[in-house]
């Protein structure tokens, strides 16, 4: 820990007045709530780990013929000086800077990306379809009058985008993304996520063929050059007492390799499957709240406590990665796919955001393996069948235009993770069961935060996730509150108003930056809100 970050830590806290933190999960959060107690000087800590890495869904793999896998396309931007700081600290000049290349795959045409600003590429009948529809829907001629009228998500996509958006991209779109009918999901969690426009720009653009592909906040993204988007968890490793090849030390804040069984919310006390336990003042919890309620709490848990939690909806996901030996035929980012001749909802070309993805050296020149990450999600409304996976994939590649005749037989890899939860699911009730189910567990010392800890998909990209921890530690050690858990996504008349952060009209699906564009640094607060992240939701995922 570097003197400016135990400057920046503001104080540090008497070793003894440090009631027992202990932290369940070393993913984004967890690892976060600990890198923040130790900046602050806190040693009373321990973070317990189920896997024999750290990371969580955030974590890398390399397969046996050398290529490098993320659990989903994740990308790297924030929203928080805090995180840059922490990744400036931790990874140095260890990144690559990609400008971003997103596209929608629709009608055997590339799209850019946001589809509903680039209805022009469109053949004619369906492009006629979609304006008229967006006309009629925002001059109030829908049957949904206005998206304040609208009760959920479903509502809301034919309120603002018509009838002929809605049937060719956003319904089909979504339902792949999310696994559940959009009428199942609440409208709050939208915010700046999906692009609206208005009819009259819509129609400029089709008539003058005018592009408009500049929104969004990552259009420019870092990713670690070596080790994919775990190689920056890893690093927490060291600075909380593991080995550089994550070995645990006797002064380790980190025990992996232990899985929480139960919790006994009376005693206290975590019981872990190798028949050990540790006692705690404060849990934090990265454990999904609907395990953490119905499976692991014992002691005085009401029966609603347990009831309300189990109504929360999640998906999973299908991560299938396909090295192919073959020098990479596009410069693209990602990829949306709302049809159904593919399985796949989002492909990657995780070998464009570093030349270490793959087997070669590709900063040597010979660049002769390229790869696809491809992600496709199910639920009991959306059944994928497992052992099948591969193939559809492939096939879909195939049918889709991104893998060429013959080209199957260059593959020399497939790589397949199941996460069982993948996305959790804004459904309709989500926020009535949170605003129960929370505050009954901080009565009882047990904070419950990250990706599926607070079940909040509007704040559970990775930046979002970590911050959870670092402000969770300093609402606990300092007495701040915490914002990003807070955070309301405002839905605008444009959809780009919700947040305030600089954009380029240049960089982004396909058209590359022209001049470079210094970020501007802003609060995430309970006001406002961040802008959309490695998912980019309603239009895209992760």
């Amino acid at each position: 820990m570097t003197d400016q970050h135990a400057a920046n830590g503001r104080q540090k806290v008497s070793p003894g007045a440090q009631p027992r933190i202990v932290i369940i999960g070393a993913g984004p959060t967890g690892l976060g709530a600990a890198y923040r107690l130790k900046e602050l000087g806190y040693t009373n800590f321990e973070v317990f780990e189920a896997q024999g890495f750290v990371g969580g869904l955030s974590h890398s793999f390399t397969d046996p013929v050398g290529f490098t896998w993320d659990i989903g396309g994740h990308v790297m931007f924030s929203h928080y000086s805090y995180y840059d700081r922490v990744f400036d600290e931790l990874m140095g000049e260890d990144f690559t800077l990609n400008d971003r290349e997103s596209w929608v795959r629709i009608a055997n045409r590339w799209v850019p990306y946001p589809f509903q600003n680039n209805i022009r590429y469109l053949p004619p009948e369906m492009a006629h379809e979609c304006i008229q529809g967006l006309i009629r829907a925002q001059t109030g001629r829908g049957e949904i009058k206005s998206h304040h009228d609208a009760r959920n998500f479903g509502e809301f996509i034919d309120a603002v985008f018509g009838e002929g958006l809605a049937k060719h991209f956003m319904r089909p779109y979504n339902f792949k993304v999310w696994a559940y009918p959009p009428e199942m999901m609440n409208k709050h969690w939208i915010g700046e996520r999906v692009a609206v426009i208005d009819y009259e720009r819509a129609l400029k653009n089709l008539i003058l063929g005018k592009d408009d592909y500049g929104w969004g906040p990552n259009n420019r993204f870092k990713f670690p050059r070596k080790g994919g988007t775990g190689e920056f968890y890893r690093r927490f490793g060291p600075v909380l007492g593991l080995t550089q090849d994550g070995r645990e030390t006797p002064g380790s804040h980190i025990r992996l390799n232990k899985k929480c069984v139960s919790i006994d919310v009376d005693a206290r006390t975590v019981h872990f499957a190798d028949g050990t336990h540790t006692k705690y003042d404060m849990l934090v919890s990265t454990t999904p709240l609907d395990i953490l309620c119905n499976k692991m709490l014992t002691g005085g848990v009401p029966a609603h406590v347990r009831e309300e939690s189990s109504k929360l909806l999640h998906s999973g996901g299908h991560m299938v990665g396909i090295g192919i030996r073959r020098r990479c035929p596009s410069t693209k980012s990602w990829m949306y796919f709302p049809e159904e001749n593919c399985p796949f909802y989002r492909v990657t070309y995780l070998s464009n955001y570093s030349p270490f993805m793959t087997p070669a050296d590709n900063t040597k020149g010979d660049a002769s393996f390229y790869s696809l990450l491809c992600e496709t999600s199910c639920s009991p409304r959306k059944p994928v069948d497992a052992a099948r996976i591969i193939e559809e994939t492939i096939t879909g590649l195939e049918n889709a235009g991104l893998l060429e005749p013959g080209e199957r037989n260059d593959i020399v890899s497939t790589w397949h993770y199941y996460a069982d939860y993948s996305y959790p699911t804004p459904s309709v009730d989500r926020d009535d069961i949170l605003s129960r189910v929370i505050p009954w567990l901080e009565d009882r010392g047990i904070y419950s935060r990250g990706r599926f800890g607070m079940w909040k998909y509007e704040v559970a990209n990775t930046d979002h996730t970590l911050m959870q921890g670092v402000e969770l530690v300093n609402r606990l050690v300092l007495g701040e509150p915490e914002t990003t858990i807070g955070v309301v996504y405002r839905i605008t008349e444009d959809g780009r108003q919700a947040a305030v952060h600089e954009r380029s009209a240049k960089a982004g699906s396909g058209e590359k930056r022209l001049v470079e564009v210094k970020p501007e640094t802003h609060h995430v607060g309970d006001l406002q809100a961040g802008e959309i992240g490695e998912e980019e939701a309603g239009v895209g995922g992760d």
